[in-house]
C-alpha cells in the first residue's frame, strides 16, 4: 500500500499516452508469450491447453481495448453553460486499488481489473488465489522485463486471504477494492469496508438459467448446452448450470444431450484433445461430489455421470464424470445454489411466462441464455429475465468490449468495455465563472 501511494499522482495524473504505452507494452507482451503463459495456466489451474491458451488471448484483448478508448479519459468542457460558468469534467483515479482475483481464470480476471486500472492512472496491490499464484507471477515477470512502470504502480502480494483481505479493508489508503468470488466473501467485504464507505467493484456468484423453446435450433442448442455447462470444467460463474427445456421437447433434448456429453474426453489438459480437465482444488472436488449425493437425496435422476471419474489420464483423482440430472425442480438445492462445477440440472417447462418466473426466482443474475428463432420472444425473455448479461442463440460469448456485471447477489459495478474505466475513476467538475457578481450572497446563484 505504501509502495502504491508513492506512485499514485492524484493532482497531475500520468498522462493518457503514457498510460497508453503501459497498456500496449504488457497487450504485446501477453501476445509473444501466449503459448507459455498458456502452459503455466493449464499445468497449475487443470483447464485444457487450448482454452488456457485462449484465456491468454482474452486478456491481452483487454489492455488493447483500454489503449484504444482511454482517450476518452480526457478532461471536457460541457457545451452549456449554466449560471453563466464554464464547466469543464476532469477524471482522476480513485486512488490506490485493492485487487483480489479468483483461480477459476488466473490470467483473464486480473486482465479485466488491471487495465482498466491502469487505464484510469490508479497504482494497484493484487492478491491472487492462493491456488494459482503462478500465472500472476509469470504476468509480473513479463511487465517487469517489458513495461516501464512506475515502481509501486504494480504490487504482487501472496498469502492468506484474511490476512491480506483484512489489511486492504482497514486500509484509509486503499480507497477501493475490485473483488471476483464468491458473493459469501462479496457481502464480508461489504461488511468490513461499510466504516470507511471505501468503493466496490464486485463480481459475484451466478447459477444461470440456459432456456431452450421448441422452436430452436435443435443441435445447435444442445451444442451449446454442453459448452455451457462443461467448458472449463464448469468452473466458471457463467455456467450455463440450470438447463430449462421447453417440455414438448424435453425427452429428445435430454438424450441428444447424455448422447454427445458422454463421448467428452476426459483427462490431461496439456493433451490438445482433452475436452474436461480436472477440478482445480481439493475442497472444490469435494463439494461437487457433495452436490452429487444431495442431489441424488432431492429425488433428482442421474441419466449422465455422477461419480468420479477414474480412466486413463485421470491421475491425480480430481476428475469428475461430466453430470446431468433431470427431474429437478428450481427449489432443490443444485438449482438454487451455485455447484461450480460439471453439473447440470434440467428443468421442464410450458411457456415463456413459466420460463421467465424459474429463470428469475433465484438469488443470482449474472447471465442467462435463450435459445429460440422468435426474435420477438427472444427480445422478450431479455428485458424480463433480470441479468446482467444475456446471450441468444449463444452461450459463452464474452468479449472486452461489453461491459459483465450481475444483478442481486451476482455483484455490484461492471467490468469490461468503457464501464470498466470508470469504476477507478473519481469525477471532478470544475466551475469558472465567466464574470464575478456582487449579487445577494445569501442566495444560490
Amino acid at each position: 500500500v505504501e509502495a502504491g501511494k508513492s506512485a499514485l499522482r492524484l493532482t497531475s495524473p500520468y498522462s493518457i499516452e503514457t498510460r497508453r504505452k503501459w497498456l500496449e507494452d504488457i497487450r504485446d507482451a501477453l501476445r509473444a508469450n501466449k503459448e507459455e503463459v498458456g502452459r503455466i495456466l493449464c499445468m497449475e489451474h487443470g483447464k485444457p491447453l487450448k482454452e488456457a491458451q485462449g484465456e491468454v488471448d482474452y486478456a491481452a484483448g483487454f489492455f488493447d481495448y483500454c489503449s484504444k478508448h482511454i482517450q476518452a479519459l480526457d478532461a471536457h468542457t460541457i457545451p452549456e453553460k449554466p449560471k453563466d460558468c464554464t464547466w469543464t469534467v476532469h477524471y482522476r483515479p480513485v486512488g490506490v486499488t485493492g485487487l483480489i482475483t479468483p483461480w477459476n481464470f488466473p490470467i483473464g480476471m486480473i486482465a479485466k481489473k488491471l487495465s482498466a486500472a491502469l487505464a484510469a492512472g490508479c497504482p494497484s496491490v493484487i492478491k491472487p488465489a492462493s491456488e494459482t499464484p503462478l500465472t500472476m507471477i509469470a504476468l509480473f515477470a513479463l511487465m517487469d522485463k517489458h513495461v516501464d512502470l512506475p515502481d509501486g504502480m504494480v504490487n504482487l502480494v501472496m498469502g492468506k486471504a484474511s490476512v491480506i483481505g483484512k489489511v486492504l479493508c482497514e486500509s484509509p489508503d486503499v480507497p477501493m477494492l475490485s473483488f471476483t468470488g464468491s458473493t459469501e466473501v462479496g457481502r464480508k467485504l461489504i461488511l468490513d469496508t461499510a466504516d470507511q464507505v471505501k468503493k466496490l467493484a464486485l463480481e459475484l456468484g451466478g447459477n444461470a438459467p440456459f432456456i431452450v423453446f421448441e422452436d430452436a435450433d435443435f443441435e445447435a442448442s444442445v451444442m451449446g448446452a454442453i459448452s455451457g455447462i462443461f467448458a472449463a470444467t464448469g468452473q466458471t460463474c457463467i455456467a450455463g448450470s440450470r438447463l430449462l427445456v421447453q417440455k414438448s421437447i424435453h425427452d429428445k433434448f435430454v438424450n441428444r444431450l447424455v448422447e454427445v456429453a458422454k463421448d467428452a474426453n476426459i483427462g490431461d489438459p496439456m493433451s490438445l484433445e482433452t475436452h474436461v480437465g480436472p477440478v482445480t482444488t481439493r475442497p472444490q472436488y469435494e463439494k461437487i461430489m457433495e452436490y452429487i449425493d444431495i442431489a441424488i437425496k432431492e429425488k433428482a435422476t442421474c441419466v449422465l455421470g455422477g461419480k468420479a471419474y477414474k480412466g486413463p489420464g485421470s491421475k491425480g483423482n480430481q476428475f469428475i464424470e461430466p453430470t446431468i440430472f433431470t427431474g429437478v425442480n428450481n427449489q432443490m438445492r443444485i438449482a438454487q445454489e451455485e455447484v461450480f462445477g460439471p453439473i447440470l440440472s434440467v428443468i421442464p417447462f410450458n411457456d415463456e411466462e413459466e420460463a421467465i418466473k424459474i429463470g428469475n426466482d433465484i438469488d443470482f443474475g449474472l447471465a442467462a441464455g435463450v435459445w429460440t428463432n422468435d426474435i420477438g420472444r427472444a427480445l422478450r425473455m431479455s428485458e424480463k429475465l433480470r441479468a446482467g448479461t444475456i446471450w441468444v442463440n449463444t452461450y459463452r460469448a464474452v468479449s472486452f468490449t461489453s461491459p459483465f456485471g450481475g444483478y442481486k447477489r451476482s455483484g455490484e459495478g461492471r467490468e469490461s468495455g468503457k464501464e470498466a474505466i470508470k469504476e477507478f475513476l473519481q469525477v471532478k467538475s470544475v466551475w469558472i465563472a465567466q464574470e464575478t457578481t456582487t449579487a445577494n450572497p445569501f442566495v444560490m446563484r
